[in-house]
């Protein structure tokens, strides 16, 4: 019997905001993967065994679905957002490169998803519409010293920065220190959006300047875009339109 895996994107939290593709997935999975929250997305359904397990674990549940479909089991590993973007397609891929030769001939796909960073783009307007970049501030698997060096040369480059995992519980201090690099480095008063668990009942979107934003303004739900220092606020009635042109001046 020939298994596969799948390494799916469950999108920002909306059940309309997951792809057909990986509608369809699912329904032909016999097992399915993933961190506890994200698990407790996929309904249950008989044929289906679901294997959640605890955040930090992400090689040990890689090498679970792999050892699954290597046995002839239809396995999806689950992520939030899109699985390529800080999320279990690369520790799926790191975990065949280490394992045994076998693995890298089994039927292995990934299907994007919606991710957090774009959907709080789209809430806010087109924050993201020229270049830009994403980093992931949790300092779990890299040191703080990088995540500097990297906000400044972005800050230096001028472009519209997307974080992911801003303000731990175990760690507050480091979303201090990145707006405080940001002050430092940028010096101006550009726009910073907190999208917080945009697509759900508990999504709040708040547009602030720079120079006004504070920490305790994100937490590890939240997506925190900053603009680059051509990003425009539209005023109206409602929310800010926030938009960064297709152009930049010569």
């Amino acid at each position: 019997m020939s298994g596969s895996l799948v390494i799916a994107g469950l999108g920002p939290g909306s059940e309309a905001l997951i792809t057909p593709e990986v509608s369809d997935a699912l329904a032909r999975a016999t097992d399915v993967v993933g961190y506890i929250p994200y698990v407790a997305r996929v309904a249950e359904r008989p044929g289906l065994t679901l294997h959640p397990s605890d955040n930090r674990v992400e090689l040990d549940r890689s090498r679970h679905a792999l050892e699954m479909a290597a046995d002839g089991r239809h396995v999806v590993v689950v992520s939030s957002g899109d699985p390529g973007v800080f999320a279990m397609a690369s520790a799926v891929f790191e975990a065949v490169e280490a394992g045994p030769r076998h693995w890298r001939d089994l039927d292995i796909r990934v299907l994007p998803g919606i991710t957090a960073m774009l959907a709080a783009a789209a809430r806010a307007g087109a924050p993201l519409g020229h270049d830009f970049c994403a980093i992931n501030l949790s300092d779990n698997l890299k040191p703080w010293d990088l995540i500097e060096k990297r906000l400044r040369l972005a800050a230096e480059a001028d472009f519209a920065m997307a974080f992911y995992n801003p303000r731990s519980k175990s760690r507050p201090e480091g979303f201090a220190r990145t707006l405080t690099v940001l002050n430092e480095a940028c010096g101006d008063a550009r726009p910073v959006i907190f999208a917080r668990a945009v697509s759900t009942p508990d999504e709040a979107i708040r547009t602030v300047p720079l120079t006004q934003a504070r920490p305790e303004m994100a937490d590890m739900r939240t997506m925190v875009i900053v603009g680059s220092s051509t990003t425009r606020i539209i005023e109206r009635a409602g929310a800010p339109f926030v938009y960064t042109p297709r152009s930049v001046p010569a």
